[in-house]
């Protein structure tokens, strides 16, 4: 009688056991990567962060960033006021919260504006022409001329001071940076092979431009956006600083700083912490600016 049993052979590899060491290697891999490249990791924590401040703020903090409580003035920071209160009685921690949005939305509205007009001026300068060319670099000429907080406080000072002017006044400053790389990579890509076999193909100039030039331009201009809503982000602040932001009692990063001047001895806290924020939020972009630039090879 003839059994039919069989015994598992060379042929019959067991799937079950060599999974433990792939997911113990890259979970090895993943924390290796992490310790040698904690910057970049801080960077994307501290980025987050700020993320969340300004989609969930009610998640992070409990408090009215506009009601006070004359009682709790000037309190230092603690487990029930994590920055603090200012002279009103009001949470610093969560007017700095709920300030997030306010702030991250007019730089986005200068990042945008300068990378839309920007890249488009570049991508004229470089595909037009000489002539198109030179009045084109010599409009960026004049923009780098002008000191951005100057451009910035003449949009503010010839309109009402808020969100939207401020942030068209920080997005002209930065047209004519995004104009000069999106000018200089379409100067080194239009030459290539692949764009010269397109135009033989018969494909016309937008085609080209759009389907063949553009996506490689796409990649440094992206990492210089990343920068720019960093640098964004401190000329906001620091305009807010001044008085050209919102008006109070909004909350806003620059305006937080602002109000803290006058207490700098009896609440150092209400002027250093969102100020701190601040920096640790333009370093971070920087950061990961930096690394995106490494990423595309700019």
């Amino acid at each position: 009688m003839t059994s039919t049993l069989t015994r598992p052979t060379a042929e019959t590899p067991n799937t079950a056991r060599p999974e433990a060491p792939k997911e113990r290697a890259t979970a090895k891999t993943v924390l290796r990567f992490l310790a040698h490249n904690w910057g970049p990791t801080l960077s994307v924590v501290v980025l987050v962060l700020v993320l969340g401040w300004a989609l969930l703020p009610g998640v992070f903090s409990g408090q009215d960033p506009l009601e006070g409580v004359p009682q709790d003035k000037l309190r230092s920071p603690s487990g029930a006021h994590l920055f603090g209160t200012d002279h009103l009685g009001r949470d610093v921690f969560a007017r700095t919260v709920h300030g997030t949005a306010r702030t991250l939305i007019t730089a986005g509205l200068a990042v945008g504006l300068g990378v839309v007009i920007g890249t488009l001026l570049g991508l004229v300068a470089g595909t037009c022409g000489r002539i198109v060319d030179a009045i084109a670099m010599r409009l960026a000429d004049v923009l780098l001329a002008i000191p951005a907080v100057l451009i910035a406080l003449v949009i503010v000072s010839a309109y009402e001071p808020g969100p939207i002017s401020l942030g068209i006044g920080v997005g002209l400053a930065s047209i004519a940076t995004f104009a000069r790389l999106t000018r200089a990579e379409v100067a080194r890509v239009r030459n290539t092979e692949y764009v010269e076999a397109a135009r033989l193909a018969g494909a016309n100039g937008i085609s080209v431009v759009f389907s063949h030039i553009f996506p490689h331009v796409l990649g440094p201009v992206l990492a210089l956006l990343v920068v720019e809503l960093g640098a964004a982000i401190l000329a906001i602040s620091g305009l807010g600083f001044l008085g050209f932001g919102t008006p109070p009692p909004t909350p806003e990063w620059g305006l937080l700083v602002s109000e803290g001047r006058q207490y700098l001895g009896p609440a150092w806290w209400m002027s250093t912490l969102p100020g701190l924020v601040i920096v640790a939020t333009v370093l971070s972009l920087a950061s990961a600016g930096r690394a995106l630039q490494k990423k595309v090879r700019i």
